[in-house]
C-alpha cells in the first residue's frame, strides 16, 4: 500500500488530516536520502519543506505522484521538471501575508533604532542611565520606504508603513517594470508612488524585497546595487535569502556602503556568509515570517488537505502546476 511521506512532522492539524487519510511515514533525509525515496515506489505523495531539493534528476527518477509544500514558496521544487512528469506541485498560499508584513516593520524598526544592540546593551549592565547621544538610530516615520515587488506582502508593509507616515515608493517587477493601473492600485491609488528600480535603489531609506526568488532576481541586490543606495538606507529581506549577494552585503555593511540590514533569510541557509554574525549593523532573525501559531497551524491544515486530497486520486486544492494533474 502507498505511503505519504512527510520530511518533518507539522503542527496541528497538520498530521491528524495525514493520518486521516492513509498511512505516514515521518522522514527527516539529506537529497540523496529524499532521491531514493521518491524513486523507490514506496510513496505516493511527499509532504515537503523549503529545504527539501526536488531538482530535475530527482523528478526525473521519481514515481510519486504529487509534492505538497509546506510553504507558500516552492523554489525548492523544478517545477518546469515536475509538470514535465506529471508530478503535482501544491503550496500554501494567502496565510503569510499579515504576518511576513509584520517581520518587516519588525526589522525596519529594530535596525533604524538599534533595539538589539540597546537590548544587549541593557543586558549586558552597561546602562548607567540616559546620555544625550546613547544609541542614537534612525527615524523611521517621514522615510521613504522603497518595496521590491508589490504582491500582498508589499501591499500589506505598505498599509503598516503609511500608518508610520512613510513614503512609499513601489517597483512591481524588478529589475524590470510593468505598467500599473489605478484600478489595480485600488486603496493605494494616490498614497503610493511607481518607480523603477534604479529610483527604488537610489532615493530609498530603506529598501524591503517582496519578490519571488527567479532568474531575474537572483542577486538582485548585488554589490552595484549596495554602491548605488544611500549611505544612510537600510535593507530589509523577507523575501529569500538568494536575492541578495550576501557576501557583497557583508561588505557593503562592513565599510559603511549601506547603514544597517535586517535579514529574515540568508543566501545559503541556514549558513550565514562568514562576517555577517560579528557586525553590529544587523538585525538577524532565524526565518520567523511566517512563525506564529496561527499562521503555522493554517500552513499546516492547507499542506495536509493538498497532500491528502492527492494521495486520494484528487487534484489539490492550492495547485502550482494544475496541468501537471491531467499528465499524472
Amino acid at each position: 500500500m502507498s505511503t505519504i511521506l512527510v520530511t518533518t512532522e507539522i503542527p496541528a492539524p497538520g498530521m491528524d488530516i495525514l493520518r486521516a487519510a492513509g498511512d505516514v511515514e515521518v522522514r527527516e533525509l539529506d537529497h540523496e536520502e529524499l532521491f531514493d525515496a521518491c524513486a523507490s515506489g514506496k510513496y505516493s505523495v511527499v509532504v515537503s519543506q523549503i529545504r527539501d531539493r526536488f531538482d530535475a534528476e530527482l523528478l526525473a527518477a521519481a514515481s510519486i505522484v504529487g509534492v505538497s509544500n509546506y510553504a507558500v514558496g516552492y523554489d525548492n521544487i523544478d517545477i518546469a521538471a515536475a509538470t514535465a512528469h506529471g508530478i503535482t506541485v501544491a503550496n500554501t498560499p494567502g496565510v503569510l501575508t499579515d504576518c511576513t508584513a509584520d517581520i518587516a516593520m519588525l526589522l525596519m524598526l529594530s535596525t533604524a533604532r538599534r533595539a538589539v544592540e540597546a537590548d544587549s546593551f541593557v543586558r549586558a549592565g552597561s546602562f548607567t542611565g540616559w546620555k544625550p547621544e546613547l544609541l542614537l538610530g534612525s527615524d523611521v516615520s517621514g522615510r521613504v520606504l522603497g518595496l521590491a515587488g508589490f504582491g500582498r506582502i508589499a501591499r500589506a508593509t505598505a498599509r503598516r508603513a503609511l500608518g508610520f507616515g512613510m513614503t512609499v515608493k513601489f517597483c512591481p517587477r524588478p529589475p524590470g517594470d510593468r505598467d500599473v493601473s489605478e484600478d489595480e492600485l485600488g486603496e493605494f491609488a494616490g498614497r503610493v508612488e511607481h518607480a523603477s528600480w534604479d529610483e527604488i535603489v537610489t532615493t530609498s531609506d530603506f529598501v524591503s524585497l517582496h519578490v519571488p526568488l527567479s532568474e531575474s532576481t537572483h542577486h538582485l541586490v548585488d554589490a552595484a546595487a549596495l554602491s548605488a543606495m544611500k549611505p544612510s538606507a537600510i535593507l530589509i529581506n523577507t523575501a529569500r535569502g538568494p536575492v541578495v549577494d550576501e557576501a557583497a552585503l557583508v561588505t557593503a555593511l562592513r565599510n559603511g556602503v549601506i547603514a544597517a540590514a535586517g535579514l529574515d533569510v540568508y543566501e545559503r541557509e541556514p549558513a550565514l556568509e562568514p562576517g555577517l554574525a560579528e557586525l553590529p549593523n544587523t538585525v538577524l532573525l532565524p526565518h520567523v515570517g511566517s512563525a506564529t501559531v496561527s499562521v503555522r497551524s493554517e500552513m499546516a491544515r492547507l499542506c495536509a488537505t493538498n497532500a491528502a486530497a492527492m494521495f486520494s486520486g484528487n487534484p489539490p486544492p492550492h495547485p502550482v502546476n494544475p496541468q501537471a494533474w491531467a499528465r499524472s
